[in-house]
């Protein structure tokens, strides 16, 4: 076994494990630094295969981005968040077992799915370029669309949560 081979399990035991303790940890912090861990291990998997935009992205945009946002928001509330506990052991059994059902599904699928095994060669000088110039190229309009899109939901969002004057 090569180090590369070591390393990629280590990265996917981190993320089932982070994942497992976001998903059944009772305090919500604990939650959001399971699904911190959880995001970063994902960039991990993306860095051994080879798409480093999507690794970069993952971390700048999910951990970086909305993952902050979400713990600022948790940590910096006003509310009493003891409260915020799952109880009872009827989710966790629905959940385990959906769990199991969509596992075996997915594993039944890869058993049965006829898999092409002609190596490819690795793209030349990483995957950045190539979506760049396809997105300034080929997408232009979906991509400027998006961007205005996303845009009109900032201000929007920021007229709605605007303090109101009182007179």
């Amino acid at each position: 076994m090569n180090a590369s081979t070591v390393i990629f399990w280590i990265i996917a035991v981190l993320a089932v494990g982070s994942a497992i303790v976001a998903t059944y940890a009772k305090n919500i912090v604990n939650a959001a630094f399971g699904l911190f861990f959880t995001l970063l291990a994902i960039a991990g998997v993306y860095v051994f295969l080879d798409a480093d935009f999507l690794a970069i992205t993952q971390v700048v945009v999910y951990v970086g981005g909305i993952l902050v946002l979400l713990l600022f928001g948790i940590l910096l509330t006003n509310k009493n968040i003891d409260f915020v506990t799952v109880d009872g052991s009827r989710s966790y059994l629905v959940g385990t077992l959906l769990g199991a059902a969509l596992l075996v599904m997915v594993l039944s699928i890869l058993q049965l799915a006829t898999w092409n095994n002609v190596p490819t060669a690795p793209p030349p000088g990483g995957t950045t370029a190539p979506i760049g110039y396809m997105l300034l190229k080929n997408y232009l309009l979906a991509f400027e669309f998006s961007s205005v899109t996303l845009l009109a939901a900032l201000i929007g969002a920021a007229y709605l949560v605007r303090g109101r004057d009182k007179d």
